[in-house]
């Protein structure tokens, strides 16, 4: 009961989690919005989706004080569905999607994103960061929905960095005006901290907000407000079974994008979490967190809404204004409800500047400058992974940046590996026979050096040994080497003895099984980094 209770622990700080979480969700209504848009669908149903994902994994994922809503890279997977066979199919396939996920953190598969190297977080952050830049690019454009859904094709993949050039700039004192309140959006930001004490008790992003939108109000600016993007007002979201067709061809069109929609959201959440746990010296649940996805996309699906995942963007505001309990979400939903049933007038007057404002100071604390400087102190081969990561995640999307960026990774780990194998030869005069000894690991990366090392056809001895308890074998590759090898010293009529391999490497050998000699000296098992706080709590 106590491991639930801590779990579940909602606040150690009401106050900062309720006004950060209230500044989240001025910040989430012009994306819910602008989200929708891209994947073809009314934005009510972006702004329910904004709701039911961040108040259900607030409370039930595995990460306090991360933020999740309706995201630009799984809207950007709905499109090419949405545009064949209707917003209908869409709701199925985010009800399955959610299935998916809870499936993920049921088999705690959640854990594997801690196999995703450093080099690949660092080009995640960047490009995110980018990407959120050029998304804020839309808003000096006339109109803005037209500047956001032009950075994305009808085939449902996009480039960020196309709004860049399609044009639809704003002009003269309108360009003027939306720059100015920009920028004295994030003056406001980067000084309000420094105000002694009040500083302190309220967050810099909510009174920029503020602040703003009173002297826009006051003043009777002409700038574009979120009323300009879409009408925010809306009643309770309805229980809504999606109306398609219960049949294997109904399966069988939203599989596939159910697939997709898993795979992104549960890789943003969880290098999302990693992040946050980095930055505030904690421990996420990566299994329950993928569980907690999966309810809220499940939940979305029977309730009309476009599911969503984590949100980086908006977890750093919560984070940088204080908010670090389970509260803050919770309250950043409930707030955005409570926009859409009773403030919508007042939310809609909110100009664009003050929220593009804070985006943009979001992008400076994001991206990780280090990075900059240690490209030419790190390997080469880490900085292309930082710069491959960043450059697909801007002109593509991010799994696929992710998936890039940890195969070249696994690739390059590979080839240093392999080159890491050496063996030391000695002839025994006691026992008469020659000794291998095999440095390294074995995989299929160094298993070409390990047959030119050894040479049957070559050795004069008719006694050969070699020994293991240097090496490690890692996979099937390596097993079949060895298998290869015990062949040819047998038709060369020689005796072999592989010494030192493991029990279970002497179990999947064929041919050399009655070579192999068991010792005392054993490799030991390596398995996947196992989540150490699941464990604990378990225990």
């Amino acid at each position: 009961m106590l491991r639930l209770v801590r779990r579940f622990h909602l606040t150690d700080n009401p106050r900062a989690d309720i006004l950060s979480g209230l500044t989240v969700a001025l910040a989430l209504v012009p994306e819910a919005i602008a989200f929708a848009f891209v994947a073809k669908v009314d934005p009510l149903v972006g702004l329910y989706a904004a709701f039911f994902v961040g108040f259900i994994t607030s409370i039930l994922g595995g990460r306090s004080g991360m933020i999740s809503g309706a995201t630009g890279a799984m809207a950007v997977a709905m499109v090419g569905l949405v545009t064949v066979y209707g917003a209908e199919y869409l709701f199925a396939a985010v009800f399955l999607t959610g299935l998916i996920q809870i499936g993920a953190g049921v088999f705690q598969l959640g854990k594997f994103i801690r196999l995703v190297p450093y080099p690949v977080m660092l080009g995640f952050v960047n490009g995110l960061a980018i990407v959120i830049f050029l998304a804020q690019l839309g808003q000096f454009k006339t109109p803005a929905v037209e500047g956001v859904e032009e950075a994305y094709t009808s085939e449902g993949s996009h480039s960020a960095i196309d709004v860049l050039f399609n044009g639809g700039w704003l002009t003269g004192n309108d360009m003027n005006l939306m720059l100015g309140l920009t920028l004295l959006t994030m003056l406001i930001i980067w000084a309000f901290p420094k105000v002694p004490k009040l500083g302190r008790l309220i967050p810099s992003s909510l009174v920029s907000i503020l602040g703003v939108s009173f002297l826009v109000i006051g003043l009777d600016l002409d700038t574009k407000t979120v009323g300009d993007l879409a009408s925010v007002a809306g009643g309770l979201p309805e229980f809504h079974i999606p109306m398609v067709p219960m049949t294997w061809e109904t399966l069988y069109i939203i599989l596939p994008v159910s697939v997709t929609l898993a795979a992104i959201g549960l890789i943003e959440s969880l290098l999302t979490l990693t992040l946050i746990d980095e930055m505030t010296d904690t421990r996420g649940r990566t299994s329950q967190e993928c569980v907690g996805q999966g309810l809220a996309n499940t939940t979305c699906g029977l309730f009309g809404a476009m599911g969503g995942c984590a949100m980086i963007g908006q977890s750093m505001i919560n984070i940088n204004s204080g908010g670090r309990g389970r509260l803050s979400g919770i309250t950043a939903a409930v707030a955005l409800l409570g926009f859409i049933l009773f403030a919508s007038t007042w939310i809609e007057m909110i100009p664009l500047a003050a929220l593009t404002g804070l985006m943009m100071m979001v992008v400076i604390s994001t991206f990780a400058w280090a990075s900059l400087r240690i490209m030419h102190k790190i390997p080469k081969e880490d900085a292309f992974v930082i710069f491959l990561v960043t450059t697909v995640t801007i002109f593509h999307d991010l799994a696929l940046a992710v998936f890039v960026g940890v195969i070249v990774s696994a690739l390059v780990y590979a080839w240093k590996s392999a080159n890491k194998v050496w063996v030391t030869v000695w002839h025994n005069k006691e026992d008469g026979n020659k000794v291998y000894k095999l440095h390294g690991p074995l995989f299929f990366g160094s298993i070409s050096k390990f047959r030119d090392e050894i040479d049957p056809k070559n050795d004069t001895e008719d006694d050969i040994v070699i020994d293991f308890s240097r090496a490690r074998v890692w996979d099937h590759s390596a097993l079949e080497a060895i298998d290869a090898l015990a062949v040819k010293y047998k038709e060369a009529g020689k005796t072999l003895h592989l010494v030192h391999l493991s029990r279970d490497c002497a179990l999947l050998l064929n041919n050399a099984k009655d070579m192999v000699e068991i010792n005392t000296i054993e490799d030991p098992h390596y398995g996947v980094l196992v989540d150490y706080s699941e464990l604990a709590e378990q225990k």
